[in-house]
């Protein structure tokens, strides 16, 4: 269902307001979260020689920012919520642009990468086409974009205060193939657990030069 533009305000609003107001409460959740399975399958498709130039879509506090870092790679990265651009910052020492996902303002071709990580599904089933699209117009020819996900049923809407849209497979996949990209891989996470027990959804995508930006 459509949002009206005063309800994708309030949408934005909220949802930041709540990772502001939890700024330290989410470090201290996710600081240790080992995610190497994430940054192992993104960087492995990644063409050419590192350092690879990245832009952690949605940091949080930084934790994947400075792991970037520390591999050695150029990596920035793009946070809504003030407080948690601040605290990536100073957990990183990189570059953090602090945008709305709603109201980007990325370099056309300035990545080989994007690394969404828990971040897309805040994104309104409404808005994601242009985001996406707009995500693509931001990798180079042959960029790789990995996303990761809390997976569903295809609903919508507001979850303890904050908003998220919560995909399955099909529906992702239709998503991000109408915007441009071709699949590389996918899997469930966390590793080793049933499928009923894995309720993130992650995939690796990459930018198909001849759907370029339409």
């Amino acid at each position: 269902m459509s949002q009206p533009i005063a309800d994708l305000t309030l949408i934005t609003t909220k949802t930041l307001a709540h990772y502001d107001e939890r700024a330290a409460e989410f470090w201290e959740g996710t600081r240790d979260h080992d995610v190497r399975q994430n940054i192992d399958a993104f960087l492995r498709h990644i063409h050419g020689a590192p350092p690879f130039c990245i832009l952690d879509f949605g940091c949080g506090p930084g934790r994947d920012l400075a792991a970037f870092r520390t591999l050695g790679h150029e990596a920035v990265g793009l946070e809504g919520s003030p407080r948690l651009a601040a605290m990536a910052r100073e957990h990183s020492g990189c570059e953090v642009w602090e945008q709305d996902f709603l109201a980007l303002s990325l370099p056309a071709g300035g990545f080989d990468g994007i690394f969404a990580n828990a971040s897309l599904f805040h994104v309104p089933c409404r808005e994601l086409p242009r985001v996406l699209r707009e995500l693509h117009a931001a990798l180079e020819p042959d960029g790789v974009l990995f996303t990761s996900n809390p997976r569903g049923s295809n609903e919508e809407g507001w979850n303890r205060g904050r908003y998220g849209a919560y995909h399955d497979l099909e529906a992702w996949r239709a998503f991000l193939e109408a915007a441009g990209f071709s699949e590389l891989e996918y899997y469930y996470r966390p590793p080793g657990l049933p499928l009923e027990q894995q309720p993130w959804l992650a995939s690796v995508w990459r930018k198909n030069p001849a759907s370029a930006e339409r």
